[in-house]
């Protein structure tokens, strides 16, 4: 019989980690299979085979390595949304809220050509914090959000609701209930 694992296979829960109480989602586990990983990159492009992409971009750090696949199967570039300092260029930064405190994220200020279609690709959606300001990120340079693509949904942390309400096309492979 043949093996008919879904994304949410492959993806490991770690209780604790970082801190008590926390359920994480590990998708190391589905990159280190190359059927988990064939599957996820097809589903995350699936729903935009034929819509004009020009550029996929990637949110640090998982989201680099998913986005890179994406940006390989439709044949376009690839732009890395990094935390603040780690881009050697001039860049543009958008500041966003986190539980405890703020977070930076950056992009070349040169990376997005104006009018040009992206897809937004992470590992996966909480809170919707770091998709927004990626989302301001690309839309400051003239860029178009095409969709928002994610392995994992969290969705009693509310991020695709906020990202739904900035009029964003949200798709995720899959959910995990709770944080």
């Amino acid at each position: 019989m043949a093996n008919h694992k879904t994304v949410k296979d492959y993806i490991r829960t770690i209780a604790d980690f970082p801190h008590e109480g926390i359920m994480f989602r590990d998708v190391t586990t589905l990159f280190a299979d190359p059927r988990g990983l064939r599957i996820a990159v097809d589903q995350l492009l699936h729903p935009y085979t034929g819509t004009p992409i020009d550029c996929v971009v990637g949110l640090e750090a998982r989201g680099f390595i998913l986005g890179g696949a994406v940006a390989h199967q439709l044949s376009v570039g690839f732009v890395p949304i990094r935390k603040k300092g780690k881009l050697p260029g001039p860049v543009i930064s958008e500041a966003y809220t986190l539980e405890y405190g703020e977070a930076v994220v950056e992009i070349h200020d040169d990376a997005i050509a104006k009018g040009a279609r992206v897809l937004i690709v992470d590992d996966l959606l909480a809170t919707g914090g770091t998709a927004e300001a990626g989302i301001k990120l690309v839309q400051r340079l003239g860029g178009e959000v095409v969709g928002c693509a994610f392995v994992i949904d969290l969705p009693d942390l509310g991020g695709r609701k906020r990202l739904e309400a900035m009029g964003m096309d949200v798709h995720t492979l899959c959910e995990f209930e709770g944080d």
